[in-house]
């Protein structure tokens, strides 16, 4: 049989569960892991490397939430508590272990974010909608206030916890050597496998059991117990993924700054993150990484729109720019928001799957 697609796009139960089932993908993936790895890092300076790693991090964390916003369908605005969780278990744990090795370390940060949320998500077996969303946002001013006030953890009000960069194995002048990450390269390296790894997960997650009793427990979640899915085991496991994931990008957060420092997870972070993923696409993988792109990279084109346009203009100077784009970036922060739920609630995910989908049949529509 010819292995291309039909009209009905799946023909066999081996298709419905493959990742890619024909071999346009395959290459397409592979030309995206070839870029991302080998040539974007060694093409990029320094300053676009920042930018990339910053866009890597957040992605898994929008990955994360999505996984239990829009695949679930349980609202959390507390994703950045669980991140701090996470971030300063790590940091903890390499403050009073210091022969820990990092990754471990990760681990331990994540798998405690995950103990945390799936505390906070047993509320949602008897509320879900807004008062999940206000039960979520309980977690995260609990959690602040808990960094905040013990001092044996953070070192007292807004503590900070220092930490020596993460290091990896190197061949030099013949020998194997141990380096410290230091150079932005090296941390895009560790961001992006970590993400790549959250991806795969994730893609096969919603093709297992678990993953797809997630979606039936958002699509009718009453429908969904009746045909034998525990409903408070799911939406407590999903809780506890979501978490992971936060937990690990609130270590590599700590990572790549070398601090855990509670100004990294506040409330406007978490809804930062929300808004990840509405605008890349609630219930899509693909939507995280757009929805991350999107949200990290608005203030430096703002701030290059005013000050570029608005000095040659209105005759901005750099102060001046400085001084409003605070207030424009939270404009446009809010409009983007308003904007995606009425035009396309789908989000930047549902627009990339119509141009593909164009191009899919393309000259030889359906009739």
């Amino acid at each position: 049989m010819i292995n291309r697609e039909t009209g009905t796009f799946k023909r066999t139960y081996a298709e419905d569960l493959a990742i890619y089932r024909t071999p346009l993908p395959k290459i397409a993936v592979a030309v995206v892991a070839l870029v991302v790895f080998v040539i974007i890092p060694w093409q990029s300076g320094s300053y676009w490397l920042g930018v990339l790693n910053l866009i890597g991090i957040a992605s898994l964390g929008a990955l994360g939430l999505n996984i239990l916003v829009g695949y679930t369908g349980q609202i959390s605005v507390g994703h950045a508590a669980f991140m701090s969780v996470g971030a300063y278990t790590a940091a903890v744990i390499l403050r009073e272990f210091p022969g820990t090795h990092w990754i471990i370390a990760m681990l331990g940060g994540g798998c405690a974010a995950a103990l945390v949320g799936m505390f906070f998500g047993i509320p949602s077996l008897r509320i879900k909608g807004l008062y999940l969303a206000v039960s979520t946002l309980a977690a995260q001013l609990i959690i602040e206030w808990v960094i905040n006030h013990w001092s044996w953890l953070s070192g007292g009000a807004q503590g900070s916890i220092y930490i020596q960069p993460p290091t990896f194995p190197w061949i030099e002048d013949g020998a194997l050597v141990v380096r410290k990450m230091e150079a932005n390269l090296h941390y895009y390296y560790l961001i992006y496998i970590v993400l790549a790894i959250g991806i795969l997960f994730a893609l096969n997650l919603f093709r297992s059991h678990l993953g797809r009793a997630f979606i039936a427990v958002r699509d009718r979640d009453i429908a969904a117990e009746i045909i034998g899915i525990n409903i408070f085991r799911t939406k407590l496991v999903a809780f506890g993924i979501a978490s992971f994931y936060a937990g690990i990008t609130g270590v590599l957060y700590t990572y790549f700054y070398s601090i855990a420092n509670f100004e990294s997870f506040t409330l406007l972070i978490s809804i930062q993150f929300l808004a990840m993923c509405i605008i890349g696409g609630l219930g899509s993988i693909l939507g995280s990484i757009f929805g991350a792109i999107f949200i990290t990279m608005l203030p430096i084109a703002l701030d290059f729109i005013l000050r570029g346009v608005g000095g040659a203009v209105f005759g901005w100077d750099d102060a001046a720019a400085s001084a409003i784009m605070p207030q424009w970036n939270l404009i446009m922060f809010g409009g983007l928001i308003m904007f995606f739920l009425v035009v396309e609630p789908d989000g930047l995910a549902k627009m990339w799957r119509n141009f593909t989908d164009y191009f899919r049949v393309w000259p030889f529509p359906y009739v």
